[in-house]
């Protein structure tokens, strides 16, 4: 007979620990001190993560602010919306911040409003 796995943050699809730990280190970067290739290595990365959590069904439609986050995501991964080579380091600086930011709340949507148990 096998044993149930324990809900909680642990058993997310989701690595909430890495998400979490990636998120922190973008919104630790300072501008003055970042270099581009940082800047898009970093944004890469957030990209990649805010775009996993897109892609669990955890919920977020439930609520007015869960779908608010959801469409803010979208617009914000648009390819049109995403700094190119082109784009000052500053505006991608504060895109990949925008997208690391985002990226937090949605995971405490997952986490919050699930009480860590995936459905």
């Amino acid at each position: 007979m096998s044993e149930e796995p324990k809900a909680g943050i642990d058993s997310l699809p989701v690595d909430v620990e890495l998400l979490s730990d990636t998120t922190d280190d973008v919104l630790k970067m300072e501008l003055s001190t970042s270099t581009r290739e940082d800047i898009d290595f970093k944004t890469t990365r957030v990209v990649g993560l805010l775009s996993l959590l897109l892609a669990e069904d955890r919920g977020a439609d439930d609520d007015d602010e869960g779908m608010d986050l959801f469409r803010q995501a979208y617009k914000l991964l648009e390819l049109t919306n995403r700094p190119g080579r082109q784009t000052p380091s500053f505006t991608a600086f504060f895109y990949m911040r925008d997208v690391a930011n985002l990226t937090r709340r949605l995971m405490w949507v997952y986490t919050e409003r699930n009480g860590g148990v995936p459905r």
